[in-house]
């Protein structure tokens, strides 16, 4: 999902910076519900540190190949959010991307209002989505496929939009650019096969290691239905 130099450039590049604005306001009211939840300002900072850690790792250990305008990453979002909850995570993406321009990825650094709004109005999408999908009565751990297949694709298809967005903005709708982003929006949706089975993994693994996964670094929802 990293848009690649040169894509926009010049002038057009201030509207990232608003759109960057914006995914930072969605960031804060995100936070602002750990705050108000059950463990506050502790596991916001807990988490949101775990949840950085986990997007660096993903970012730069995972493999990722570039395909058409951008990259193809496997981020993982609805994986995060249902660990971690969406304040914690939407601070994880930002910094474990910021972290990643600044000492690995310098190039990526004029893009980082593009990629940083990429990530998260989807993750604030996926939150609110989550929010009606799953019952209140149903702690994180008992999610269906079919439910994490639905965050899934929703997040994906996110960032595809908004991929697709900053092409189109960058480049103008031509022949070329409609090959560029449909080559990338099928390359990255592939990655809709594998993250719903790892949301179950990793749900069923909490749902077994119960005592670990109970504390304030994890989301409290994880385990108990919402208040």
């Amino acid at each position: 999902m990293h848009i690649e130099p040169g894509v926009v450039t010049g002038a057009k590049i201030l509207l990232s910076y608003a759109t960057a604005a914006g995914a930072f306001g969605l960031t804060a009211r995100l936070a602002r519900h750990t705050l108000e939840g059950r463990d506050g300002f502790t596991a916001l900072i807990g988490r949101s540190l775990v949840a950085t850690l986990c997007v660096f790792c993903f970012f730069e250990v995972l493999p990722h190949h570039a395909v058409g305008v951008s990259e193809v990453h496997l981020i993982l979002g609805s994986t995060l959010l249902l660990l971690f909850g969406a304040g914690p995570t939407a601070i994880g993406l930002a910094l474990g991307l910021l972290i990643q321009g600044l000492f690995f990825a310098p190039f990526d650094l004029p893009q980082y209002g593009m990629n940083v709004t990429t990530l998260i109005v989807p993750l604030w999408g996926i939150s609110v989505l989550a929010g009606r999908l799953i019952p209140r009565d149903t702690p994180y751990v008992e999610v269906t496929y079919r439910q994490a297949l639905a965050l899934s694709t929703a997040y994906q298809g996110g960032i595809v939009l908004w991929v697709g967005f900053w092409a189109f903005y960058g480049e103008g709708l031509s022949a070329q650019s409609l090959v560029n982003v449909s080559t990338f929006g099928v390359a990255y949706m592939s990655v809709v096969i594998l993250e719903p089975l790892i949301d179950l993994g990793v749900l069923a693994l909490a749902k077994w290691r119960t005592g670990m996964t109970r504390g304030p670094l994890f989301n409290a929802r994880l385990h108990r239905p919402a208040l």
